[in-house]
């Protein structure tokens, strides 16, 4: 798949500091069970469009960054959001998997399992 060139991208690194924005994870159940950020919201991808009407409230004008295990499926959800004029997404570069490299907390749903980015 091309990457869209107007799909708007940023790396892990480049993400605002604070609180000033909502962090969308579009994996699967067992993917955000087994990790995710403390602070994300979990809609998988396949629920975005009837759950859409949620984030535009949660967001409450903030950019949302949408975030899968790799890029792919957030870059198609942010290019969804947009298009559809939900919210203002931008695509989080290299998924879960850089957010974890980069050594950004993750937290999981298994209490005798340390979280990991499946």
């Amino acid at each position: 798949m091309n990457h869209s060139a107007d799909v708007p991208t940023v790396s892990v690194d480049d993400l605002p500091s604070g609180e000033g924005y909502v962090l969308l994870d579009v994996r699967e159940q067992d993917e955000w069970a087994a990790g995710h950020a403390p602070s994300a919201v979990h809609i998988p991808l396949g629920d975005l469009p009837a759950r859409a009407a949620e984030l535009t409230e949660l967001a409450d004008d903030r950019p949302v960054y949408v975030v899968c295990r790799t890029g792919g499926r957030s870059e198609r959800a942010t290019a969804w959001l947009n298009a559809a004029g939900v919210v203002d997404a931008v695509n989080i570069a290299g998924g879960m998997k850089s957010w974890a490299t980069s050594g950004y907390p993750l937290v999981g749903d298994y209490d005798d399992v340390p979280p990991e980015v499946l």
